[in-house]
């Protein structure tokens, strides 16, 4: 009898355990579950689907801040927002002068008084020497289309959106590498999609992956556009068409569980929309790159994102629970929602940081916090870069991180300064008696001092206490705390330094920034070094004028991330974009020398694939081709990064 019990008890569990199919895990190739895509899985076991009270059910058709017509709102050729831009003035019998446009950032409809003269000071750049982009393209400009008609009409019959219009087409074939905005202003891509789809949810997806299995058709999976490793680029060498899988309409978010901490989201929403839907709750996600404002969460998982404040939240890895992610061979998940698991190798890892190559991410489950009660912003100023640098390290080996801290050198110090706007008699008067303090007083020096901008969230009890332990380190190494309003402006610009470029251009000036992690020993070393790198590679081309910059950006215990812009002008030289990726190559060299990484945050893509075998070995890089050839034999998608 006590073991007919037993058994009654077992069944029982079983059928609790027992998931119950939702009708989209059924749908896509006529009634079969999607482990049957591209013919090698079979119907998968769903495992247990986590549902909780608090789930919310998401609108059917969420609001985007980008539109699907991205042409719309966002410049075909630059980056950012149409009405976001750098401006050069000149007033009558006066110099020139800066604006920036537009109401989207706090330094928007402001003149900017000294920024020109430091661009003329530091970059030899000539205010009447201007050269606009070529205007946009007409319908004959457009690369051909090459047509899978059959693949087209199986899009129609399934419902799912497409576009094989040119702009739509050129606007996802490119990210915003210095080369792929100088291709968008002079001249045109051998290599575009040919098609664009547009899928809303993940079924939606697993038709795409099959139909163009089916059709032979290649794929290459487009967030938000703004990869800064060649990515996105068509391979041109590609025979077969080109599909763009826009994720853009996938972006809701699918339930937050309140009493877990987590959120089930879409792929494609952008980072500034999963912000502001997520608050609307009263959480956060707190993933901040630089690019949030319009880079997407499939896009974060897809290249190992980090970003501003991971010191509380975490890079994107450690923010995430679980991947979704459809593949030829079937679809990538984890049936369970527990915070870790020891079965083996997480599979997870082969989608994050897989840059398109084995297939593409539509569902994320993410570890969430409710929005902090206190943000403040804060800055320190050091008689050099050693000591902030020593300041940095004292901070990250007492592990006393606030959400951010970033110090930047000498140079980006003076750059920051240049992008101040004006101020009335009580700013210049502060300003003065800060300056006479500093270098009177303190006997610091205008050409060596540097600023770390910090950001603070927590309660306020938290908040100050993390004041006070940055203030006490800082001031043992001879920092002196710098305000709000320097902490506030320097985490700001952060936005707006990419709108800058764009500027450049038509000036002669081209400018690309690369960053490194590096072991905490060679931090010192490594900035010097590729610094004096790059600037004896510009000599040897007869480069007069150029900015060599950096700043730490992240902390770890065993080390740091450093971030470096470079910019030139290129007036005289007949291929600046290749004299640009020799000199940023030479770079890498002396950064790979210096012990640091090829990437930190940004990726490989196609950019940085030669220096994969410098980086792992080859059975390591053997067995990520291994994993390619199974979850997509055919090449399907066929963007050609990382291997």
């Amino acid at each position: 009898m006590a073991a007919s019990s037993a058994r009654d008890r077992l069944t029982v569990i079983r059928r609790h355990l027992t998931p119950h199919p939702r009708d989209s895990d059924l749908q896509g190739h006529g009634g079969q579950a999607e482990g049957a895509a591209g013919g090698g899985g079979g119907v998968q076991n769903k495992g247990i689907q986590w549902q909780t009270a608090s789930v919310t059910t998401p609108p059917p058709h969420p609001h985007t801040t980008i539109p699907r017509k991205r042409q719309d709102l966002l410049k075909w050729n630059g980056w950012g927002y149409q009405d976001s831009k750098f401006l050069v003035h000149k007033e009558k019998d006066k110099d020139y002068y800066v604006s920036f446009t537009g109401s989207r950032y706090k330094i928007g409809n402001l003149v900017l008084p000294h920024f020109a003269s430091w661009v003329k000071e530091t970059l030899g750049v000539k205010f009447d020497d201007c050269t606009p982009p070529k205007p946009p393209p007409q319908p004959q400009d457009y690369p051909a289309t090459i047509i899978n008609q059959e693949f087209l009409d199986e899009m129609k019959s399934l419902g799912i959106e497409m576009s094989i219009e040119g702009e739509d087409r050129l606007f996802r074939a490119h990210g915003h590498t210095l080369a792929e905005v100088f291709v968008l202003r002079e001249g045109m891509f051998p290599r575009i999609p040919d098609v664009v789809v547009w899928p809303g949810n993940h079924s939606e997806v697993v038709k795409v992956v099959a139909v163009a299995g089916k059709h032979n058709v290649a794929l290459i999976p487009f967030g938000g556009g703004t990869s800064v490793s060649g990515a996105l680029l068509c391979p041109e060498e590609e025979s077969r068409p080109i599909v763009s899988l826009d994720t853009s309409q996938m972006c809701r978010i699918l339930w937050v569980d309140e009493k877990n901490l987590t959120a089930r989201i879409e792929a494609g929403i952008i980072g500034q929309d999963l912000e502001k839907q997520l608050q609307a709750r009263g959480y956060t996600a707190g993933h901040e790159p630089d690019s949030y404002e319009f880079s997407s969460l499939g896009g974060w998982v897809a290249t190992r994102a980090s970003g501003m404040k991971k010191n509380v939240y975490g890079n994107i890895e450690d923010l995430v629970v679980q991947v979704r992610a459809v593949t030829p061979r079937g679809t990538i998940d984890r049936y369970t929602a527990g915070p870790r698991l020891s079965a083996g190798p997480d599979t997870q890892n082969f989608i994050m940081g897989s840059e398109g190559t084995m297939g593409v991410v539509t569902e994320v489950t993410l570890k969430v916090r409710p929005v902090p009660s206190v943000r403040r912003y804060g800055s320190v100023v050091f008689p050099d870069f050693s000591s902030g640098l020593a300041c940095m390290r004292q901070v990250a080996f007492h592990r006393c991180q606030p959400a951010s801290i970033r110090l930047m050198d000498n140079q980006q110090f003076k750059f920051g300064h240049a992008l101040k706007p004006p101020t009335g008699l009580m700013g210049l008067l502060s300003d003065g008696i800060k300056k006479i303090y500093l270098t009177r007083i303190r006997g610091f020096d205008l050409n060596t001092m540097c600023v770390a901008t910090l950001l603070f969230e927590g309660s306020e009890q938290d908040v100050a206490q993390q004041e006070r332990r940055i203030n006490t380190l800082a001031l043992e190494v001879g920092g002196i705390p710098a305000g709000e309003a320097n902490g506030e402006r320097g985490y700001m610009l952060t936005f707006v330094i990419a709108y800058i470029r764009d500027l450049g251009f038509d000036y002669g000036i081209v400018a690309e920034s690369f960053e490194t992690s590096v072991p905490w020993d060679r931090v010192a070393t490594l900035c010097h070094n590729v610094k004096h790198r790059v600037h004896s590679q510009c000599q040897e081309r007869g480069i007069k004028h150029r900015f060599v910059t950096c700043r730490v950006t992240q902390t770890y215990d065993a080390g740091a991330c450093v971030y470096f812009y470079f910019a030139f002008n290129y007036r005289g030289l007949s291929d600046p974009v290749h004299v640009y990726e020799e000199i940023e190559s030479n770079a890498r060299n002396e950064i790979l020398g210096c012990g640091g990484s090829i990437s930190h945050h940004h990726g490989v893509g196609k950019v940085r694939r030669q220096w994969m075998s410098q980086t792992i070995s080859e059975t390591s890089l053997g067995a990520l081709r291994a994993v390619k050839q199974y979850f997509d034999p055919d090449n399907i998608f066929a963007c050609g990064n990382l291997i």
